[in-house]
């Protein structure tokens, strides 16, 4: 996704990077460290790994997400390339990732992108949306717009994506798959949630046609997703850490 809505992002979906909390800790940097933050967002969480000591860089592929993170944190650096095609040889002692691999494909691409760039035991910590995640949206978006045969993420299982690393090198040392239902913020929060993440299938309607559409998908997801005035996704993430052999 090149472009990317910051002012909704930031205002409405905190808890992308809030839950990254978590993986920040699997990644436990230091000092004198170097590390990507691959598929940065905004970069609230690249200046978290910076105020640890590590050297870190940011890179996304959004530009108006570049653009914000240089505006937030002028004192780091930011990149503009995309996950399956950049190409640092050897000099990270980590990558980290959080909520952005799902986005990159074909994902063996990538996996060789991180896999070149670490130095000989570094190590990649990762979290993204694993099989299943928000598995009732997209099946309701497809249900109410089945031309779309909307998916355009890649939501791997623990085997699928372990193996993956391990046919291009990398020593899986960690991984789990587990649901993570979460809750959405705002008035309009499932309107919120499709016109952020599936907001491309829309575009090309009118704003009249695009509020009908939302509403009939809002009405099949209310009876398993809404409860007690409050809008839920179906989030299921898999987290990963995995070794480049060697160091």
């Amino acid at each position: 996704m090149n472009q990317w809505n910051v002012e909704l992002y930031q205002e409405k979906h905190s808890y992308v990077w809030e839950y990254g909390s978590e993986i920040i800790q699997m990644l436990d940097s230091k000092a004198g460290e170097y590390i990507l933050d691959l598929g940065c967002g905004t970069g609230e969480l690249t200046a978290t790994i910076a105020a640890t000591g590590a050297k870190v860089i940011g890179l996304d592929v959004a530009e108006s997400a570049i653009a914000r993170c240089r505006q937030q944190y002028p004192q780091l650096e930011f990149i503009i390339a995309n996950g399956r095609d950049f190409n640092y040889p050897e000099v990270f002692d980590g990558v980290f990732s959080n909520a952005a691999l799902h986005w990159m494909q074909p994902a063996a691409d990538v996996a060789r992108c991180i896999y070149q760039c670490l130095k000989p035991g570094g190590r990649l910590v990762a979290e993204f949306g694993g099989k299943g995640n928000v598995a009732q949206i997209v099946n309701a978006i497809n249900q109410v717009m089945p031309q779309s045969n909307y998916n355009p993420w890649y939501f791997p299982s623990i085997g699928e994506y372990s193996t993956l690393l391990e046919q291009i090198g990398f020593e899986v040392n960690y991984a789990a798959l587990f649901p993570r239902p979460t809750k959405l913020i705002g008035d309009a929060r499932m309107q919120n949630w499709i016109e952020m993440f599936a907001g491309d299938r829309l575009r090309c309607l009118s704003t009249d046609e695009q509020l009908r559409i939302i509403k009939e998908i809002e009405s099949i997801l209310r009876p398993d997703l809404y409860s007690d005035g409050n809008w839920w996704a179906d989030y299921k993430r898999l987290q990963i850490v995995a070794k480049k052999p060697g160091g």
